[in-house]
């Protein structure tokens, strides 16, 4: 691996990357919490007798479905977000590696 990594550009990266990781957390949780609702108000307007028929359901709803769907992409879009902040990130620590081995080896030439 002889490529030069700059570390500033993963830096930046980051911080151009992590408003869009923001806002992906943040509509993922928001469907975490969306689903439960929409899974009592479902449970609420089904014409079953009891909890258990009620909840399948709502399960088995297509407005649940769709939900679920959307949760799909969030999470995708948040792990891929993160994933790539990740991979930024230990771009940096590998510069940071290879810096110190570089003065280690300026140390040891002396």
């Amino acid at each position: 691996m002889s490529e030069q990594i700059d570390p500033q550009t993963a830096v930046d990266y980051m911080l151009k990357t992590a408003p869009r990781f923001a806002k992906a957390r943040a509509e993922r949780l928001h469907l975490e919490e969306f689903r439960k609702s929409k899974k009592a108000l479902l449970m609420k307007d089904s014409d079953g007798k009891t909890v258990s028929e009620r909840e399948a359901d709502a399960y088995a709803h297509p407005d649940y479905q769709e939900v679920l769907d959307g949760y799909k992409v969030a999470v995708e879009a948040e792990e891929t977000l993160r994933w790539k902040l990740k991979a930024a990130e230990l771009q940096v620590e590998i510069w940071r590696s290879q810096e110190a081995s570089n003065r280690a080896e300026g140390r040891a030439v002396r």
